[in-house]
């Protein structure tokens, strides 16, 4: 065995293993799964020493936080949510470490916006996030939920709106939960996990929904629904506008199967609603999209991928939902080409039907249409500014004509679009359009679409952003990809992917098998026992920057997060000579363990499980840190975790970090780069930005990538 260039921590290797369902799985590291143990603790001051000198000697890392910043330096804004006269919205401008909730009143000359909340001022520390907000019916009350540490355990609070006062609260064991606010705002349904001394070490889990009375103590809470169903199950609710129906979904951890119930809150007590299946142990996705009124003829529209993979709108009367399909009448049909991603409802006095707004990714890129939702037709397609992808999807006010949404792109910051059913347009919301600032300097950045063919012959897509928008001299080159849950790889607005590029870089944006790119058999295809599909398309995705002339060998970078830590984990052990460097981002690596921490028992139905023996040599077989061989050349290696990570637990990066420092001949370092007071997701802007310089600045050193300079001050 080749020795090591560098002097790495030492971790002890321990003769580990177990015997599952036959087969020798191999554990050297498990002690580093103790994230408290004094041998754990001094190995990762030692690691976090490392970082810190290799950090030093990344000669432009300055430059690259100053590229990063300037980049994210933009206005932000998601569609507002409109009640009772008021306007509910989310933005960020430059110089904001976190989105702030404004609210502004919708028919007023003076269109004033007022900070509702700012989670800055709640923390100056910057460590606390705002999860999840919902405003009452009226837009008098708003319930909103915080969570600190990056640990998404929110604690839930109702302030009045007029004032800015706390008046309820707060209530604890919620998780981003939604809320069905009940019309006159004294009560609400909303998601609450059990008292986790019921069920130690399960504290996430064994979620109930409950219905909350503003005011009174969360302890006596209702439960009315969940009581005897699986543990790993997520809940959501929803009321309609008029307090008439209750929705209640109900999802096996993050499977597709979506078990679906609706109550008529006027024929009962609100603590005991008679919830009723529309649908039940079904495998398919279906979600309640429309505000019924109380007219017995009156319709309710379903977005389902039930009989339609790609996804359909079928219309149904409320008292017949519980008949299930046989009561459904299409009226969005199931399109070939496209998925569908999103619905809004809008049924004003001005319109001679209801309308839906309905959203698609055609070969990744949004498209949006209109259609009857009566007649069963479509009626128009409205234009977007660009090639690139659509979300946050709200209606106006109850009744209205209006909707809104947010549109970007690889070059464009999110920019919020409002939609008037009347004219069937969209045009940039005044709100929004007044004073957002553009991305600076991305006129060098061209987006290019290529298709290829994965190992099996299977076509995939990613998007090339280059200075050129051709192959014209082999660059460095930067992939990235997730493939998986379902999830889109859209064209969106990223600050690294700006400055990779005006460095004079390829940045490439892969859409693989598991994700959502092609619908729900696309999915499936990359997922459980085929998850090896989504680890092809990737290397295929490399093989083709490298064929076409985009880039050369040693002069490709891979990147991902999460799931697709996951990716880029198994394409560095699955190919290490392929790649010049990889940064692992909040990843699983051990998958024959990975049940057994985070939320990784709600993640079963993606990738199956090591309890079952037919599954069991497919994640043996991929899973990376079982991978890991003494004395192959890895390339060069930064492993991201965070201390407040409740998803994916940071013992996945340790025990990979001792692997692969043991075992690679290679000249690359491997580090491990430990955030805390984090978590797996959001973040204050300046520690996202210098995250970002610095996994940049990683990469660039190793396939010689020079940041760029910024530009000076103009002069006269």
């Amino acid at each position: 065995m080749t020795l090591p260039l560098r002097r790495y921590p030492h971790a002890e290797r321990q003769d580990v293993f177990e015997e599952l369902h036959g087969l020798h799985v191999p554990d050297p590291y498990r002690h580093l799964e103790d994230a408290e143990s004094p041998a754990t603790l001094r190995w990762g001051a030692e690691q976090d020493a490392l970082y810190e000198a290799e950090r030093t000697s990344w000669a432009d890392l300055e430059r690259w936080q100053e590229e990063v910043a300037a980049f994210d330096a933009v206005d932000r804004a998601r569609a507002p949510e409109v009640r009772g006269g008021r306007v509910f919205r989310l933005r960020q401008d430059p110089g904001q470490e976190h989105p702030v909730l404004t609210v502004a009143e919708a028919g007023a000359a003076d269109t004033t916006e007022r900070v509702l909340l700012d989670p800055s001022a709640l923390d100056p520390s910057g460590r606390t996030v705002l999860d999840a907000w919902e405003p009452s019916v009226e837009g008098d009350l708003l319930a909103f939920q915080v969570s600190r540490n990056g640990t998404e355990d929110s604690l839930l609070r109702v302030l009045d709106v007029a004032t800015g006062k706390v008046v309820d609260g707060p209530v604890d064991r919620v998780r981003r939960s939604s809320i069905g606010w009940l019309p006159g705002g004294e009560a609400f349904y909303y998601v609450r996990n059990l008292d986790p001394r019921l069920h130690p070490g399960e504290g996430r889990y064994h979620r109930r929904v409950c219905l909350h009375r503003v005011g009174t103590d969360p302890g006596t809470d209702a439960v009315v629904f969940g009581e005897g169903r699986d543990r790993t199950q997520f809940y959501s609710v929803s009321v309609t506008a008029d307090g008439r129906w209750l929705g209640v979904t109900a999802t096996l951890g993050t499977g597709r199967g979506t078990d679906l119930y609706l109550a008529d809150l006027s024929a009962g007590p609100l603590e005991r609603p008679e919830l009723r299946p529309v649908q039940e142990g079904m495998d398919a996705a279906t979600r309640l999209y429309a505000v019924p009124g109380t007219g017995p003829r009156d319709l309710v529209w379903l977005r389902t991928d039930r009989d339609a993979a790609r996804g359909r709108v079928v219309a149904c009367r409320p008292a017949e939902l519980h008949l299930g399909p046989g009561a459904w009448r299409e009226v969005v049909p199931e399109r070939p080409d496209a998925v569908l991603t999103h619905l809004v409802v809008l049924s004003g006095p001005e319109l001679k039907h209801p309308l839906g707004l309905a959203a698609w990714t055609r070969d990744t890129v949004a498209e949006v249409t209109v259609h009857d939702l009566v007649e069963g037709r479509q009626i128009g397609t409205v234009p977007l500014p660009g090639i690139g992808a659509v979300g946050d999807f709200s209606a106006g006010s109850p009744g209205g004509h209006e909707a809104y949404f947010a549109y970007t792109d690889f070059v464009t910051p999110p920019r919020v679009l409002r939609f008037d059913a009347r004219t069937g347009r969209a045009t940039r919301w005044e709100r929004d359009a007044a004073d957002a600032a553009e991305a600076p300097g991305v006129g060098g950045a061209v987006t290019r679409q290529v298709a290829f063919p994965s190992r099996d012959g299977t076509t995939v897509r990613m998007f090339v952003i280059s200075p050129a928008g051709r192959p014209d001299v082999p660059r460095p080159a930067l992939l990235t990809g997730y493939g998986g849950f379902g999830k889109t790889m859209s064209p969106r607005y990223r600050a690294q992917v700006l400055a990779w590029v005006r460095a004079g870089g390829v940045f490439a944006w892969a859409g693989l098998r598991g994700g959502g790119e092609e619908g729900e058999a696309w999915h499936l295809a990359g997922s459980g026992r085929n998850k090896q599909n989504t680890f092809d398309d990737f290397a295929a995705a490399g093989d083709r920057l490298i064929a076409e002339g985009w880039t050369e060998p040693g002069r490709l970078a891979i990147m991902g997060g999460s799931n697709g830590g996951l990716l880029v984990g198994a394409a560095l052990t699955q190919q290490p000579g392929k790649y010049a460097a990889v940064v692992c981002t909040a990843p699983l690596l051990d998958m024959v363990r990975y049940e057994l921490s985070g939320l990784g028992p709600s993640w079963t139905p993606e990738y199956g499980s090591a309890q079952d023996p037919a599954l069991l040599p497919t994640l043996f077989g991929y899973s990376p840190y079982h991978r890991v061989t003494p004395g192959t050349a890895y390339p060069a290696v930064l492993l991201v975790a965070a201390d407040g990570d409740t998803r994916t637990d940071p013992l996945h990066a340790r025990k990979m970090c001792a692997a692969l420092q043991h075992a690679s001949s290679g000249a690359g370092p491997v580090l491990l780069r430990l955030e805390r007071g984090v978590g797996h997701g959001d973040r204050s802007a300046s520690r996202a930005v210098a995250l970002q310089a610095e996994c940049l600045a990683f990469l660039a050193q190793q396939v010689g990538l020079p940041a760029p300079e910024r530009p000076g001050p103009a002069t006269p």
